[in-house]
């Protein structure tokens, strides 16, 4: 989440930047835009094939008050892309990626199951119930039978109804909240094996990422844009397309339709509710990547060189991008590794923090009755997002407040908005100093947290939390996130079928079709 002031801030910055040079292209009548000085433009032909060979489209203008286009900085930066998604499918991952996968595939389902129950995902069961849609895939958690289109959508919904899903500390995206449902939604349509849906997943969460690092989100949000809403549509682009089992030609298509589709801004912080949020983050990219895939699938054709021709998306959307992130170290680094997993189901900042008051509590034995004084410091960006806010996952002080009274956090107490007005709640938050500290807002920890207790026998003591756990520099293992995810689902589907979902996804690769899943997620047989 993002604090309504920072947010209007970077709305009046993006007013301040608006082009009128491009109002004035815009305001070109049709007729006059086809007028040259030989009554015609001249246009050329884009060809496609499979090999790669792509003509450039050149658009020559003619017409007086159209301002010469930048030059493209890498001729085949779509190509070299476009090839690389169409071979991953068929590309063995590495033993430690693969184990990151089921990681945060295991994660990301928890996030859809439990957030199916919240108030984004109980609207998003309503508008897709009267949907209808021939029967290609199902709704977590519900009856409902859909097409896939829909199907990614509720389900996207869900996986961003809270802040229970994971995140990429340096871009700000929440890949797995898209991703997942994506690939859930897409592999039951195809019938796709685990191995491919595994594969699938990396390659989102990579596209996911590196549409950001390319652009530079910074830059993004600076101008009042979601860059969230962006990766989340190249995520789930780069997911179905692979699924679809597209080819280097059809991947091209598959990254246009993306940039057609990549939108969002600021706006939503101002929705209390985290209903636009969940469309932003999870929902409107599943539904947009699944509608890019099935739309090629039909026959729908597009740009071949969306990434680099003229009036590209890169240029478009940052004023100071770095194209060639979009494809460095492919097949090399994934990015998959380097989200984090939330240990806590709550908003990030307050992962470092709560990890901090627990580890003080086993050593010093804090109880309500005993604490005294506790201290919190966090970076100062991260401390303005959580800082007493209206929804309770995302309110640091009274999540440390509820961690103190309860001696542990889980979904059902860090969701409850009746604990907000506990008075026992309230009488050990007045006891909590906040500070956002300048000093913690460093590149290498963003997400820091320093907690300091005084006991009422006068004990003091301290604890700084670098990164907490389920960061790529302190992960959790197996175990820990198995754990995790059975606090989410198990109250949903029960013990029985949580265990078995468990066990398949931590064997994925064993398989045969992601519909296997069906009647472990969903009340669908």
């Amino acid at each position: 989440m993002v604090s309504t002031d920072t947010s209007q801030k970077d709305n009046e910055l993006c007013q301040e930047n608006s082009s009128p040079e491009e109002g004035d292209v815009l305001r070109l009548s049709r007729r006059r835009v086809l007028q040259g000085a030989s009554g015609s433009l001249a246009l050329a032909t884009l060809a496609a094939c499979d090999s790669g060979s792509v003509a450039q489209a050149q658009v020559t203008p003619t017409t007086a008050g159209i301002s010469a286009l930048p030059a493209p900085r890498d001729p085949d930066l779509t190509g070299r892309l476009a090839r690389y998604m169409a071979e991953a499918r068929n590309t063995p991952l590495p033993p430690n990626v693969v184990l990151a996968a089921k990681h945060r595939i295991l994660d990301s389902i928890g996030a859809v199951v439990s957030g199916a129950q919240l108030l984004p995902g109980e609207v998003a069961i309503d508008y897709i119930r009267g949907q209808g849609g021939v029967a290609e895939a199902s709704v977590a958690t519900t009856d409902i039978m859909t097409t896939a289109t829909n199907a990614a959508f509720a389900n996207g919904m869900f996986g961003h109804s809270d802040e229970t899903d994971d995140f990429h500390p340096f871009t700000k995206a929440h890949p797995g909240c898209v991703v997942i449902p994506t690939a859930l939604a897409m592999g039951e349509k195809e019938g796709s094996s685990g191995t491919e849906f595994l594969r699938a997943c990396v390659l989102g969460y990579d596209l996911c990422c590196r549409f950001l690092v390319a652009l530079q989100p910074a830059l993004v949000r600076a101008r009042g844009r979601a860059a969230e809403g962006y990766s989340s549509t190249f995520g789930a682009t780069a997911t179905a397309a692979s699924l679809a089992r597209f080819n280097e030609t059809e991947m091209r298509y598959a990254i246009s339709y993306a940039v057609q589709q990549v939108s969002g801004v600021w706006s939503w912080v101002r929705d209390v509710e985290h209903i636009e949020k969940a469309f932003d983050f999870g929902g409107m990219g599943a539904r947009n990547g699944v509608a890019a895939a099935t739309m090629i699938q039909a026959g729908f054709t597009g740009v071949l060189d969306a990434l680099e021709g003229q009036r590209n998306i890169i240029d478009a959307l940052s004023v100071e991008p770095s194209p060639e992130e979009m494809v460095a170290d492919l097949g090399s680094r994934f990015y998959i590794e380097e989200t984090a997993i939330k240990t806590f189901p709550t908003g990030y900042p307050t992962q470092s923090p709560l990890a901090a008051f627990f580890t003080l509590r086993e050593q010093y034995g804090i109880t309500a009755d005993n604490l005294e004084h506790m201290l919190i410091r966090l970076p100062e960006d991260g401390a303005r997002i959580v800082d007493n806010r209206t929804m309770p996952d995302i309110n640091a002080q009274h999540l440390m407040a509820v961690a103190v009274v309860d001696g542990y956090i889980d979904f059902e107490n860090s969701h409850s908005f009746e604990r907000m007005s506990d008075p026992e709640v309230l009488a050990v938050k007045e006891r909590i100093e906040y500070i956002a500290d300048p000093e913690l807002a460093v590149v290498e920890a963003p997400r820091s947290g320093f907690v300091q207790i005084t006991l009422t026998d006068g004990q003091q003591a301290d604890l700084f939390v670098s990164h907490a756990p389920g960061t790529p520099e302190n992960p959790l293992d197996t175990e820990g996130v198995n754990a995790k995810v059975r606090t989410l689902m198990a109250p949903i589907l029960g013990d029985e079928r949580t265990e078995r979902l468990i066990e398949r996804v931590n064997a994925i690769e064993d398989v045969e079709n992601i519909r296997e899943l069906r009647p472990l997620l969903s009340n669908n047989v």
